[in-house]
C-alpha cells in the first residue's frame, strides 16, 4: 500500500508518539495508528503534521478508556 519509506516513516512516528506508553494499551496504540494511517491515505507524509496529528489523537484515546 505505502513505499518502504513511508511505511518506515509511520512505524517512527507510531513508536516516537507511543514511547512512554505501556505496551498492554493496545487500544490508544491502534487509535493513534488509525489516525495516522488516514492522514497517510490522504497523503500527508510530512513527519511534524504526522507527530501532532498522533500526539492529538494520543490525547483522544486517553479519554476513551478509563
Amino acid at each position: 500500500m505505502f513505499e518502504q519509506a513511508t511505511t518506515a516513516l509511520l512505524r517512527a512516528v507510531l513508536d516516537e508518539v507511543c514511547e512512554k506508553l505501556p505496551r498492554d494499551e493496545t487500544g490508544a496504540r491502534i487509535h493513534v495508528a488509525c489516525k495516522i494511517l488516514e492522514a497517510a491515505k490522504t497523503g500527508e507524509t510530512t513527519p511534524e503534521v504526522l507527530l501532532q496529528i498522533g500526539r492529538k489523537a494520543l490525547t483522544q484515546a486517553s479519554t476513551m478508556w478509563p
